[in-house]
């Protein structure tokens, strides 16, 4: 028999490998669906196919998605991560000079953070939603347009007032990027890539936040906050460039999940976010954004305030320093994925929010070495933290949903950092370092409660590399099956 004759579904002796798909689907006047069927045999993902004699164009599917678009999407939420969060905290180690220039106290001032939070968190739900009509891709790029645009703006502001608008503006921009980043991978990538991937992308975010601190910090000295606030627009500036050209390079259409029943194409927008209301594994994920993210930006809102004053009495640049400690959160972030299939994703999550608290005490000593050891500490258990809950939320997501539920994390993650890190600096101003360290460990322990709420949802310790798609395993974390991301007409990642 030909090689070329029709087979139904159910045959899987040929194409046996992806490279015979890929052939199949380059021959003239045969068409390749790779979504009708998959089977694991041993350790390998098998495919099936149907060909016809009929004219029509490849259709790309999983295939294209292993290859230059993951490069392209890796790079492009990497840089766009940096971009992102440069210019999101890029005041923070500068909060004591803009406290002198407007005569405010350190409450006061740290709404130069706080506010832009604070839009974020407002914005990220109706953005992540409008993702679900007109795609993940151009929400991106109009997220870093507007920012870096208003990041090269704010070094001009003639008033504190105007400051806090034009933070705020730049707040909502910039929750483009993180409202629609997860849903974004899985899309691309497919559920079983999300753990890894989403600790990609959150090093990208750690590595920003680094960055753009320590180049505002860094520079104040002897540029002033403004100009430093300018290199950190410049920073933004590069790596939204190489951001939107990974995008370009990007097929425009990447189904999610493959052909979708019946049901899931009436799930509408209201349906996936009451769904993502709805779960009790969503819910301790929001908790866990809302509670470790105020704990963390609360501590680092008043670092500075903190090392530059008793005992310590280091000059601004040296105590921006203290924003090297996002290395360890860098690292840890990356391999998120590699913990959660070590010890699954109860036991990663409760570990790290372990190691954040570890950290917050050890800022308690008088020992300047043991303070930036505490620091390093607690960084890298909240970004572990984050990149496994993050991961968690985009995989347990209905589809229908996923933007939604990431929206949902995405907005409690920046509630929890405006609202705690305002709350922070006042607590800070008015108790004390002691005082507050008492508040964020008790902000963690609320976090770490609400995942031993639904530890017994914990899906099975199941290796997840990044990019491997083709199967389906049961979720057991109360959100259904999870399909497994591969290419099927309709569907749309842009």
């Amino acid at each position: 028999m030909e090689r070329d004759s029709p087979r139904g579904p159910s045959s899987s002796s040929w194409p046996a490998t992806p490279d015979e798909a890929a052939r199949a689907a380059s021959t003239p006047g045969h068409v390749w669906f790779p979504t009708l069927a998959f089977a694991r045999r041993g350790s390998h993902v098998r495919s099936t196919a149907v060909s016809s004699n009929v004219r029509s164009r490849t259709r790309p599917g999983a295939l294209a998605a292993r290859g230059a678009d993951v490069r392209a999407v890796t790079a492009a939420v990497f840089a766009a991560g940096v971009a992102s969060f440069a210019l999101l905290y890029a005041p923070q180690p500068v909060l004591p000079q803009i406290a002198g220039e407007f005569g405010l106290d350190a409450g006061s001032a740290s709404l130069a953070v706080s506010v832009a939070t604070g839009a974020l968190a407002v914005a990220v739900l109706p953005i992540a939603t409008l993702s679900e009509v007109v795609g993940r891709r151009p929400v991106i790029a109009c997220s870093l347009a507007v920012s870096v645009l208003m990041g090269a703006l704010i070094p001009l502001v003639p008033s504190f007032t105007v400051l806090l608008v034009m933070r705020a503006v730049q707040g909502a921009a910039i929750a483009g990027f993180p409202g629609v980043a997860a849903a974004f991978l899985a899309e691309r990538l497919g559920a079983r890539g999300v753990a890894g991937a989403v600790g990609a992308m959150v090093a990208g975010n750690t590595i920003g936040g680094m960055l753009g601190r320590l180049a505002t910090g860094v520079s104040a000295d002897w540029l002033g906050w403004r100009a430093a606030m300018a290199c950190s627009a410049v920073l933004a500036l590069a790596c939204a460039v190489v951001a939107g050209a990974a995008l370009v390079r990007l097929n425009r259409r990447v189904p999610a999940d493959g052909p979708a029943s019946e049901q899931d194409r009436e799930v509408g927008v209201l349906r996936g976010l009451g769904a993502a209301l709805a779960s009790p594994v969503l819910l301790a994920q929001y908790s866990v954004a809302l509670l470790g993210m105020g704990a963390f930006v609360a501590l680092y809102n008043a670092a500075s305030f903190r090392l530059t004053g008793d005992p310590f009495h280091l000059a601004p640049a040296v105590a921006s320093m203290v924003f090297l400690a996002y290395a360890m959160g860098t690292v840890s972030s990356s391999l998120a994925g590699r913990l959660v299939g070590r010890f699954g994703r109860t036991g990663s999550l409760l570990g790290a929010l372990a190691g954040t608290v570890l950290g917050a005490m050890m800022t308690l000593a008088g020992s300047l070495p043991v303070v930036i050891a505490g620091f390093v500490v607690l960084t890298a258990g909240f970004f572990a933290a984050h990149a496994v809950s993050s991961g968690w939320t985009a995989s347990a997501a209905r589809r229908g949903g996923r933007g939604q539920a990431s929206g949902l994390y995405t907005l409690a993650y920046y509630v929890g950092s405006s609202v705690g890190g305002t709350v922070g600096s006042v607590v800070f101003a008015r108790a004390g370092w002691g005082a507050l360290i008492v508040m964020v460990t008790a902000w963690l322990g609320c976090a770490v409660l609400a995942v031993l709420a639904v530890r017994s949802r914990d899906e099975p310790r199941v290796p997840a590399p990044v990019g491997c798609g083709g199967s389906r395993r049961t979720d057991n974390s109360g959100a259904g099956p999870v399909a497994a991301h591969v290419v099927g007409p309709g569907g749309r990642s842009e």
